[in-house]
């Protein structure tokens, strides 16, 4: 099965806007009361049994079962019927709400995340809807459940054989969103290398160099807008509580944010596309992201967003039929990849790759980005060609066409 998911802005009306925020504060408040549930059942087992807590007590009969995401679903169902409120939001979002809730705990358990925290009010942004109704696409516009059909910027067209499985509705400070889930019956092959191979290193005084030479800059969009984000934030501090004045405040701080995100995604992408027009076979640095975002260039790691640059990466070479691996990350910029010896640790403000060795010469990301090149190749079991020209080609190998793409 293959599963793509298209964004589209939407255009609602005001009343539409008016029920989309009541479902998103319904959606919050029974998020609040399920985590509210469950954090009083755990505090409840916490205190040894011969003894009382000193600050509170929590008086739960002993014989009551863990809450989980079904008990928790049918409790809902009872309450629901008696809750106009609830009544008016559409009984499979709010059971989404709950799974959400059961997925954080998920995390926490199998991930090391922390324990889930209560949403404030305006915190819950989206809300899904699991499963919608045959055609609900037409001329421009939605049929939601309860909601009905709701307008929206068609920017691309849907391909033609996909099924809809699922909508998210998401707010962001420009307005709302639809996440269409499509899915495909297909059978996707795993994608070998073959063709041209490229390694890529990034950093923070370039965002990435290329093994071929090529080398991009980094666009910084945080460094670039911190100062007017300085100031709107400052503005925000001196609103009072509560006010217009302050709503209005914190809405240009989430557009600014907004703005740099963009910024960011989008150049990704644009990278991302220029990377797999020049290869068929893509390697990059399996880095630490974490322990790089905590050291003290954490703030310009965060800015450059390494992490999604990986994923969207992966994602166009996906589609694309481009090979990505990802390898080890240790020394690249200790080894020359001419001769492959080790020449020692560089410091930050040396920028130039020399070794004593066999003389190679050239930039220090530049050849960090080689070194990844050449792990990647032996990763995969091929060799090097040409490396000292900066180009690194894999054997060739049989390019199969996809299923979707067969004519």
């Amino acid at each position: 099965m293959l599963s793509l998911t298209y964004e589209f802005k939407l255009k609602p009306t005001s009343q539409q806007i008016v029920t989309f925020d009541g479902w998103l504060e319904q959606c919050r408040r029974v998020y609040n009361y399920a985590l509210a549930e469950r954090k009083d059942w755990f505090k409840s087992r916490s205190c040894q049994i011969n003894a009382c807590s000193l600050r509170h007590e929590y008086i739960i009969p002993a014989d009551s079962k863990r809450p989980t995401f079904a008990s928790q679903c049918k409790a809902l169902t009872a309450h629901r019927q008696t809750s106009p409120s609830l009544q008016q939001v559409h009984s499979q979002v709010l059971q989404q709400t709950l799974k959400r809730l059961e997925q954080a705990f998920v995390s926490m358990w199998e991930q090391s995340h922390g324990f889930p925290r209560f949403k404030k009010a305006g915190t819950m942004r989206s809300f899904v809807f699991p499963q919608i109704g045959k055609d609900c696409i037409k001329n421009g516009s939605i049929k939601l459940p309860v909601i009905g059909w709701v307008k929206f910027r068609q920017s691309r067209s849907i391909p033609d054989g996909a099924t809809l499985k699922q909508v998210r509705i998401v707010k962001r400070a420009s307005g709302f969103y639809a996440m269409l889930t499509l899915q495909w019956a297909v059978e996707v092959p795993d994608i070998l290398p073959h063709g041209e191979a490229i390694g890529i290193d990034v950093g923070i005084s370039h965002f990435a160099a290329v093994s071929n030479g090529q080398i991009f800059p980094n666009p910084r969009p945080f460094k670039k807008l911190e100062s007017k984000l300085k100031l709107l934030q400052r503005s925000v501090s001196r609103k009072v509580k509560g006010s217009n004045n302050r709503r209005l405040a914190l809405f240009k701080v989430s557009k600014l944010h907004e703005r740099i995100a963009n910024v960011r995604k989008n150049y990704h992408w644009e990278l991302a596309h220029n990377l797999c027009d020049w290869a068929g076979t893509i390697f990059v640095e399996d880095l630490n992201l974490k322990g790089l975002a905590k050291g003290f260039l954490g703030k310009h790691c965060l800015d450059a967003g390494w992490g999604q640059f990986f994923n969207v990466l992966e994602q166009c070479c996906r589609k694309r039929d481009v090979f990505f691996l990802k390898v080890d990350s240790k020394k690249t910029s200790q080894i020359c990849p001419q001769c492959l010896t080790q020449t020692g640790k560089k410091e930050l403000s040396e920028r130039v790759h020399h070794c004593h060795h066999c003389g190679y010469t050239t930039d220090r990301d530049v050849a960090a980005a080689q070194v990844v090149c050449i792990r990647g190749l032996a990763a995969v079991g091929h060799t090097v060609k040409m490396l000292s020209e900066g180009k690194a080609v894999a054997l060739p190998m049989k390019k199969e066409s996809p299923p979707w793409k067969a004519g």
